[in-house]
Formats: structure tokens, sequence, C-alpha cells
């Protein structure tokens, strides 16, 4: 394998926090098409959601394939799901998060799991902010504070779910 190779392959988890069992097997052919191979992830009951569905999958493919996960699941905009893709020598890592009503929420992250955030973006919050209820309500909203609010009830409901192994086809 050579060095361009590894340097571009990356890997990272998809989390369906919450699906209507008809849109199961939707989800699993959007991650297929993505992924170049089938997928057929492990439903299991979400318990903060009685009648919906959760299950969560590993992924490894080239970098910029949660950012492909992401938009093939934006076609069903009841989902609540997230998908994390793990820095490389020359990439930063990052978390998409989707919640219905609220969309998308992109941030950087490091290597330990916290979420980074660009000088150019603090830079930019502190020249609009006008109060520090303003700054307060601009920091939260770089961090994803709302979208976490509204996913952490259904994280919980997953720890200890199984999780499902997918590659990308090469």
């Amino acid at each position: 394998m050579s060095a361009a190779h590894v340097a571009s392959s990356t890997r990272g988890v998809v989390f369906i926090h919450c699906c209507p069992p008809a849109i199961g097997p939707h989800v699993e052919w959007a991650l297929a098409g993505v992924l170049g191979r089938p997928c057929k992830l492990q439903w299991t009951a979400q318990p903060a959601a009685p009648g919906q569905l959760r299950a969560e999958a590993t992924w490894v493919g080239p970098v910029g394939t949660a950012a492909r996960l992401s938009a093939s699941l934006r076609a069903w905009p009841m989902l609540r799901f997230e998908v994390t893709e793990e820095g490389t020598n020359s990439t930063d890592g990052e978390r998409l998060a989707y919640v219905p009503g609220r969309g998308f929420h992109r941030s950087a992250v490091s290597a330990n799991g916290d979420i980074v955030v660009s000088e150019e973006r603090l830079r930019g919050l502190l020249s609009r902010a006008t109060s520090a209820d303003e700054l307060a309500h601009g920091l939260h909203e770089i961090l994803g504070s709302s979208w976490d609010a509204e996913l952490e009830p259904y994280r919980a409901a997953g720890d200890g779910s199984p999780v499902v192994l997918m590659h990308k086809v090469v």
C-alpha cells in the first residue's frame, strides 16, 4: 500500500439515532451507494423514541466519506443521525450531525474528540457580537450545542448497542 493511499484513507462511525422502520432499508441502500458495497445494519429499538429504530456502523474509506455519507442520508429529513470521520496526518477529523427541523451541523474534531474552532470563526464572531449574550449565543452555535442537546437522549439510549463494520470498496 502506498503512502499516498494510507494518507487518503480514514475511518469513522455512522450513528443512525432515530429512524422509522420503513426507512431502514433505504438508509442501508444509501450507505451502500457511497461505500460501494452492500450494507446491512443491525437495527435495534430506540428507547428514546418508541416505534423507531437505531443502528451504528463503523466505516473505512477515503477522506471525505463522512460528508458523502451524510449527504446520502439527507434524503430522509425525519432521520436523526451523526457521522464522524477521524483525522489523518494531513486532514482534520469531523462530525456531521443532523436533526429534523434544525438541519446539519458540521464540526472539526481533534484526535481526542473535542470540537475545534478556527481562529477565523472566532474572530468573525467577535466582530459581529455586540453583547455578551450575542457572544454566548454565537459560541453555542459554533459548538453545535442545540444539536447536542437534541441528540443526547438518543445517544444515551444507544449505549451498549451492537456496531457493524463497513468498508469502502477501493
